[in-house]
């Protein structure tokens, strides 16, 4: 079993990995706990996998930052242009050949007012919109409008959060793996998809 395990491992398999392939391989049934205490007993050590230094330096630089969910929820204020809702949608096409959608909607009106449609999914896909977004609003900026997205690479990006600044709303992101804090808009954008 010694030798089995040092081959089938190579500092590479944890007890459960070596559980799910015993089965198939051999016919052998056997329980995690088991395989970890001949792993002690045969002093085998699975390596430790090396952290991504790309995730752990932009946590250092904080590059790609989140904002508070200002809007919790309540999409609907009363107030037209206010409220500012955007994500990207996915649009499948053809023989497996992908669009991507990037819209701002209106949070009491559930009016479209910037749409783009892109072959990539660029950064510069959220850019086009925010500009087909403000010369729509034409400098008529709520003073307390607030534009919500999820927390998408697209939306944390430090040149998106500028534009977004710049043009004088305050931003808010949904709470991570929270699709309820953006249903609004992404219950409206995926209605119609198959």
């Amino acid at each position: 079993m010694k030798q089995f395990l040092e081959t089938f491992l190579k500092g590479k398999a944890g007890a459960l990995v070596i559980k799910m392939r015993l089965a198939p391989l051999n016919g052998v049934v056997m329980n995690h706990k088991k395989i970890r205490r001949l792993m002690r007993k045969f002093k085998l050590v699975t390596v430790i996998r090396k952290a991504n230094p790309y995730r752990k330096m932009a946590k250092a630089t904080q590059e790609h930052r989140t904002c508070p969910n200002l809007l919790e929820r309540r999409f609907d204020q009363g107030v037209p242009e206010k409220v500012l809702l955007t994500d990207i949608t996915y649009l499948r096409y053809g023989t497996g050949q992908w669009a991507y959608l990037s819209c701002v909607k209106d949070g009491a009106t559930k009016q479209i007012l910037a749409h783009y449609l892109s072959s990539t999914l660029e950064l510069s896909l959220v850019k086009r919109t925010l500009d087909q977004l403000i010369r729509r609003l034409d400098g008529n900026v709520h003073p307390d409008a607030i534009f919500h997205s999820d927390q998408g690479m697209h939306y944390t990006h430090p040149l998106t959060r500028l534009l977004i600044a710049k043009a004088g709303f305050k931003q808010s992101m949904s709470r991570k793996g929270n699709c309820w804090d953006n249903a609004s808009m992404e219950s409206d954008l995926k209605k119609d998809d198959p």
